[in-house]
């Protein structure tokens, strides 16, 4: 059975920062790709960063030179640094783990961690 634990959400202020934990139970190293994917009541769940096992990062145009994703490979954990945070970053934010084995895709997801950005 794998656990994702998402952690790190709050309240913060415009231009404030925040950083989220994504902790998988096991190794990290079990996934081909770690993902953030934030979603509102408005809009269908969006891809913000991801890293694969190499190290390889993507972000969503929104977010690049405000967010940075990495990974800690001794602690099992994904981080999601988000810094210059905006009112439109406000939306509950999930970990994903995804493996690929003979052509098919498993996705693992956490609980989710709420990230509001007000004043």
């Amino acid at each position: 059975q794998v656990h994702i634990v998402e952690s790190g959400g709050g309240l913060v202020q415009p231009g404030g920062s925040l950083r989220l934990s994504c902790a998988a139970s096991g190794t990290i190293f079990r996934f081909n790709v770690v993902a953030w994917y934030r979603q509102t009541p408005r809009k269908q769940r969006e891809l913000v960063a991801s890293i694969t096992r190499g190290g390889s990062t993507n972000y969503t145009d929104s977010v690049k030179g405000r967010f940075t994703i990495s990974r800690d490979n001794a602690k099992n954990t994904v981080y999601l640094q988000m810094n210059s945070l905006k009112s439109e970053d406000t939306a509950v934010y999930y970990c994903n783990g995804a493996t690929f084995l003979s052509g098919t895709r498993f996705d693992y997801w956490g609980q989710g961690t709420q990230v509001t950005v007000s004043s």
